[in-house]
């Protein structure tokens, strides 16, 4: 009889190729978290930031933070 073991082994790459990919996937992910936030503040009218305590120049770097 054959036996499966599934314990995380798809959270933890095994190969080069494994973890590249999940470190390429990490960024795009980060950079595409970075864009929804940039876009969603940008929408906001100044008073909007003022209420929560931004300005239009902080945007990208509250973006960046996520």
């Amino acid at each position: 009889m054959a036996v499966l073991d599934t314990r995380d082994t798809a959270f933890a790459p095994a190969n080069v190729f494994g973890r590249a990919f999940h470190k390429l996937h990490s960024a795009i992910s980060a950079w595409n978290a970075a864009r929804v936030t940039r876009n969603a503040l940008s929408q906001l009218s100044d008073r909007e930031l003022e209420d929560i305590g931004l300005n239009r120049s902080e945007i990208i770097r509250v973006a960046r933070r996520g």
